[in-house]
């Protein structure tokens, strides 16, 4: 007799009886035991009365036996068996994942509850989610290592088109084997009258005096030869009547060769004394945000530092536009600056904050000076008072600690945030006050609160209330 095609052969699962008929007891535990890594026996007063356990952990669940089944999970997680315990809504076919707590740990487990239409017990099938959190967290660890470089390779970069841009001498980066242009910072732009961008892809010959351009091409013929700088060459640029020197030096980059093209024109304004040098490079390379500024408000110098405080790309970006735009409150806080400045002349500590492009603010201390040059012009140095908050939660900013703190504020920020700073520290003293009354006993503080302990240590962890290791 022929075996039956697979067209022919239907599994009927919706007759349970051939299918499942012939199946004993042990085969249906069996199946129970293939269905999760924890089976547990719930009596009709929903209290545990045996479990079995996959692999060798039993010690996992044995202390559950003789207790309710909502009673060995977290606080969290009592909803979740509440409803699946609950015959009133009928059956819950739904895999619901509850943590129970074990050594003071939380061990995931994701159950079904299985309930037969007659007799008082009942089965709760638990898949064991420990393995998967731990790859979940590993995936997460590596998601923010990721982020984490990926950030540090924006910043370098950033440092490096600042750097490129705000040199005061003329530089090219031409590709070798098609001598074009890749990239020209903004003195080159300036050089030649051209726009900001505008040299990008062009021929690195199409920038010379068409005179000079076969001398030009023997040169980067000798240095390719020779592999190393060869002696500046001295040309005209296209258009130009002065001539300038022109060094190259090579690099590689992703598997490319790039001149890098210096041209001296003996116009770079430098500063004439090396002390000035100095400062300009203390100035720039400062990790405090300075700027100034001209009687009108307006940016006439800042630093990297004031560029990234503010996420703007590049300094020169900022040249012009008005102070007020980025220091405090419209026509408030730098109105106060400028006239303590004119009473006295300078200014120290000056609590502030500072918009970025973005809109975000930042609160800052503000030190400043005026000093009279063909007019009046003022310096800045700003200083970011909550730099960590940004490498740490939402919530982790010091907060006031009294009244007469918070009084402080009127007219450093709106009332609006200062009511809701008065909560905040409203929040905390009760939290404080819980935690001395029950000694320390963090649930017991959660029970006396009214709150969940997992919201009481989100609390505590925003006001940075001690460890944020839960105990009881």
């Amino acid at each position: 007799m022929d075996a039956p095609t697979s067209e022919d052969v239907r599994i009927p699962f919706a007759d349970p009886e051939a299918v499942f008929g012939n199946f004993a007891q042990d085969d249906v535990m069996e199946l129970a035991y293939c269905a999760g890594d924890i089976m547990l026996a719930i009596d009709e007063y929903n209290i545990v009365r045996d479990i079995s356990v996959a692999g060798d952990d039993q010690s996992l669940a044995n202390r559950w036996i003789g207790q309710k089944w909502v009673d060995t999970v977290t606080t969290e997680s009592r909803p979740k068996i509440e409803r699946m315990l609950d015959t009133r809504q009928g059956r819950d076919r739904t895999w619901r994942q509850v943590n129970h707590r074990h050594d003071g740990e939380d061990i995931p487990v994701k159950y079904r509850l299985i309930r037969p239409k007659t007799g008082r017990w009942a089965i709760a099938i638990g898949q064991d989610m420990r393995a998967l959190a731990t790859l979940q967290q590993r995936l997460l660890k590596t998601q923010q290592s990721m982020e984490r470089d990926y950030l540090a390779l924006r910043q370098t970069e950033t440092r490096y088109r600042l750097l490129f841009d705000t040199i005061s001498y003329p530089v090219i980066i031409a590709d070798a084997a098609k001598l074009e242009v890749q990239q020209a910072n903004r003195a080159m732009h300036d050089l030649v009258g051209a726009a900001a961008g505008a040299l990008d892809g062009s021929p690195l010959t199409s920038l010379v005096d068409p005179k000079d351009r076969d001398r030009l091409l023997t040169h980067i013929g000798a240095a390719t030869a020779r592999g190393s700088p060869v002696e500046p060459l001295e040309l005209r640029l296209a258009g130009q009547q002065e001539s300038v020197r022109l060094s190259l030096s090579t690099f590689r980059q992703s598997g490319r060769q790039l001149w890098l093209v210096n041209i001296d024109g003996g116009a770079q304004a430098l500063p004439a004394r090396q002390a000035d040098r100095y400062v300009l490079a203390a100035v720039e390379h400062m990790p405090d945000a300075f700027v100034l500024a001209n009687a009108k408000h307006e940016i006439i110098v800042a630093n990297r530092a004031f560029a990234e405080l503010v996420q703007a790309g590049t300094v020169e970006q900022l040249y012009g536009q008005s102070l007020a735009r980025f220091i405090g409150r419209p026509d408030v806080d730098l109105a106060l600056i400028r006239k303590q400045l004119r009473d006295h002349g300078t200014l120290r500590n000056f609590s502030s904050v500072v918009t970025d492009l973005t809109g975000l603010e930042e609160p800052v201390e503000i030190s400043a000076l005026m000093i009279e040059q063909d007019g009046p012009l003022y310096g800045y140095s700003i200083r970011l008072v909550a730099r960590r908050e940004r490498d740490l939660p939402v919530g982790d900013e010091e907060m006031p600690r009294s009244v007469e703190q918070l009084t402080e504020l009127v007219g450093r920020k709106p009332l609006k945030e200062i009511v809701r700073e008065s909560t905040d520290l409203i929040e905390r003293m009760c939290i404080e006050a819980a935690l001395i009354h029950t000694s320390d006993n963090r649930a017991s503080a959660a029970e006396v609160l009214g709150l969940s302990r997992q919201s009481l240590y989100s609390k505590m962890h925003r006001h940075g209330l001690g460890d944020l290791e839960p105990r009881d």
